[in-house]
């Protein structure tokens, strides 16, 4: 189911971050990796064990990271399911290719935006 999943988002323009595997070794290595992580698994597992339009509500006990996180949105839009995941610091309620909470946990530290949170000035990337 993940392999044809994957197919399917490929076609749609999904392309596996590499940027965060943190191992030195080749890109199939990496995108190997990535395909490997634990939200990932749960969906397909969701998409195969649930009726078609029913939500999918996954909790992770770490954070979401960024290729996850583009997966995800790209898996709501082809797979016309919403698909709430709980990470370490949020929900996100991915809903027709789009994230509830706009793509905030991928904010850069920087000093040279106009958008501040507490301390921190944030630009999105």
């Amino acid at each position: 189911m993940l392999e044809m999943l994957i197919e399917k988002l490929e076609l749609a323009g999904y392309v596996p971050d590499t940027n965060f595997v943190l191992h030195d070794v080749d890109e199939e290595l990496k995108q190997g990796m990535l395909y490997s992580h634990s939200e990932k698994l749960a969906i397909a597992f969701g998409l195969i064990s649930t009726p078609e339009g029913t939500p999918l509500r996954i909790t992770k006990n770490l954070r979401v990271c960024g290729d996850c996180h583009t997966f995800i949105k790209f898996v709501s839009a082809i797979a016309k399911r919403l698909i709430i995941v709980r990470d370490a610091n949020r929900f996100h309620h991915f809903e027709e290719g789009a994230c509830s909470c706009g793509d905030c946990w991928a904010l850069k530290p920087s000093l040279t935006t106009r958008m501040r949170i507490g301390k921190l000035y944030f630009e999105s990337s």
